[in-house]
């Protein structure tokens, strides 16, 4: 059948797969609960009907704001098949966020996972006049409990009128608004159609090898990119199973076996950190023959490397990569990686290690895929996101800037037709602010933010993102903000990687305090002074961090300071560090 909905998933999903055991699959207890398509399909009908019996009509906004579970996608397609709209909201946001995108968003009925968000959301709807009603996962007070919700479908059904609803609907209706994460100014809500989605998915089907059947999901299903990915594994049948949470990864992984997941580089930093410091436990000539496999991973090149380098990988991987991939649990196919860009290392190092990284990149304007590594020769290389997407049109302007024209780029913001002219001009070219180059053949690189560029007082251009990229390459760094707008030098605010700081101090007898004592010794910052100096050999000595301040304060969600997709707000950090880095200049 003709796929060009993304309701059409679930008809194509059942004429192709019927078999499939497992379409989605989540924990509840500690215990995995299992849908098999057929399950899936009859959930989503369910809640349609009851949507339509509470008089849901085309266009209603309806909002979901829950963790990673297969609820979240029974909603999703049981708004979207009845002509209705689906409005995902990070459950993690700020409460002015919330009452922000609720109001703005024309929501009027919203979907959540705990009874903890009804308490929290309540307050914030009182005077939407548009919002009607909370479909809560529990039972809760001031909200109908899904239970009860699925009962009303139960009680109406009306598979005639979801006919009649699906055959109207057209594949450049609008089937969602996905606000941004708002890493600078107010969330803005970028207008996807079942198009913008449908034609990556057709151009990216083949990227998963054959054998991949199982995958494990993580990231936000309000992240563009996870969402996409989440609608490949339906057009491809893979199972799809939803971590617990960030802490569960590594034992789910364990369970799941998993042959697909997407990461962010953070993810895969924690995870390249956990095996160096591994080796640290190991005595004499084990450890030795660890940290050697550990460096000949990080020198892998998917270009091609020597017949001696291929005989010193097989032997390491038979005595030490095998045993890293028993360890992880996994058997993956690849691991996607988006967000940012991952250190080109560390992308060696998975690819050595057989969990290939296929790198992607993107916005939610662009529904949100640009370019995406792929399989075949000179079609993915470390330090880059891949080719275009064939229907996707690219170039890079005499400014740098990366942008691109083609099905995929957003209707526009929702209620912003200035906002939409100031990013998609006249001849269809959506303007990234992002900076890069191609390389000869044809793969494209990052290079950095436009807006982030800035001149010093003496009138020199600094590109923060190449320095921040460099120094994160150091263990010792968890967090780095670069900075120096009109000010006579960079300097920088650096979080340290206590974990890995602690178990240096450990090994080197030092004492194993706060972490705030510990930015305060001398011993600690000169630590640091020695890692600033070797990273800053790598810059044009107007570039350089000439000062920096250590902080002790985790970055999170939480405080603010990182987006869904964890990037640094860096408006949040000169508001919040205003003092600190006053001082830096002094």
């Amino acid at each position: 059948m003709e796929v060009t909905r993304l309701f059409d998933l679930l008809d194509n999903y059942v004429e192709k797969f019927p078999d499939q055991a497992v379409a989605l699959a989540g924990k509840v207890n500690r215990q995995w609960l299992r849908y098999s398509i057929q399950d899936y399909v009859k959930e989503v009908n369910r809640l349609s009907y009851a949507f339509i019996a509470k008089g849901v009509k085309p266009g209603c906004k309806i909002g979901v704001i829950s963790n990673n579970c297969p609820e979240w996608n029974f909603f999703d397609m049981a708004i979207m098949q009845i002509g209705a709209i689906t409005v995902p909201i990070y459950p993690t946001i700020s409460q002015s966020d919330y009452k922000y995108i609720l109001k703005h968003a024309d929501v009027e009925y919203v979907f959540v996972d705990s009874k903890e968000l009804v308490r929290k959301l309540q307050p914030l709807v009182a005077d939407n006049p548009l919002f009607k009603e909370f479909i809560c996962l529990h039972e809760a007070e001031n909200a109908v409990s899904l239970a009860d919700f699925r009962a009303l479908g139960d009680a109406n059904p009306n598979p005639e009128e979801v006919s009649k609803r699906k055959a109207e609907i057209k594949e450049d209706d609008l089937a969602s608004i996905i606000y941004t994460s708002g890493s600078t100014g107010m969330p803005k809500g970028v207008m996807i159609s079942h198009k913008n989605i449908m034609c990556q998915i057709i151009d990216i089907q083949h990227v998963p090898a054959l054998w991949s059947t199982t995958a494990l999901s993580f990231l936000p299903l309000c992240h563009a990119y996870e969402r996409l990915l989440v609608y490949l594994y339906h057009f491809r049948g893979i199972s799809i199973y939803y971590a617990e949470n960030i802490g569960t990864i590594a034992e789910n992984i364990k369970e799941v076996k998993p042959t697909m997941m997407s990461a962010v580089p953070r993810v895969l930093e924690k995870m390249y950190d956990k095996l160096f410091l591994a080796g640290k436990t190991q005595k004499g000539l084990k450890k030795r023959l660890y940290y050697w496999a550990f460096e000949l991973a990080n020198q892998y090149k998917l270009s091609g490397n020597s017949w001696w380098y291929n005989l010193q990988h097989k032997i390491a991987d038979k005595l030490i990569y095998s045993k890293w991939r028993q360890a992880i649990g996994g058997n993956f196919d690849l691991i996607v990686s988006g967000g940012a860009a991952i250190q080109k290392h560390q992308s060696a190092f998975f690819n050595a290690i057989n969990m290939p990284v296929f790198e992607g990149y993107g916005l939610s304007e662009t529904a949100p895929v640009i370019a995406v590594s792929r399989r075949g020769k000179n079609q993915r290389e470390e330090g880059t996101v891949g080719p275009p997407l064939t229907c996707v049109e690219v170039k890079i302007t005499e400014t740098n800037e990366i942008i691109c024209r083609g099905p995929n780029v957003m209707l526009g913001y929702y209620k912003a037709p200035d906002l939409t002219a100031e990013v998609i001009d006249k001849e269809g070219w959506f303007h990234t602010g992002d900076t890069g180059k191609f390389t000869s053949d044809g793969l494209l690189v990052i290079t950095g933010r436009l807006k982030h560029i800035f001149k010093t007082s003496f009138g020199k251009y600094i590109n923060p993102f190449l320095l921040e990229d460099k120094f994160s390459k150091s263990p010792f760094i968890e967090n780095i903000v670069v900075l120096g707008e009109n000010k006579q030098f960079a300097t920088a605010l650096i979080v340290p990687d206590f974990g890995y700081l602690k178990d240096f101090c450990k090994r080197h007898n030092m004492p194993l305090l706060e972490n705030e004592e510990l930015v305060k010794r001398q011993d600690i910052i000169a630590i640091f002074q020695r890692e600033v100096k070797k990273f800053n050999a790598f810059f044009a000595p107007h570039e350089q961090v000439k000062r920096f301040d250590l902080i002790a304060d985790e970055w999170n969600q939480q405080n603010g300071i990182l987006t869904p997709t964890l990037k640094i707000k860096r408006n949040v950090i000169q508001e919040k560090y205003a003092d600190r880095i006053e001082k830096l200049y002094k």
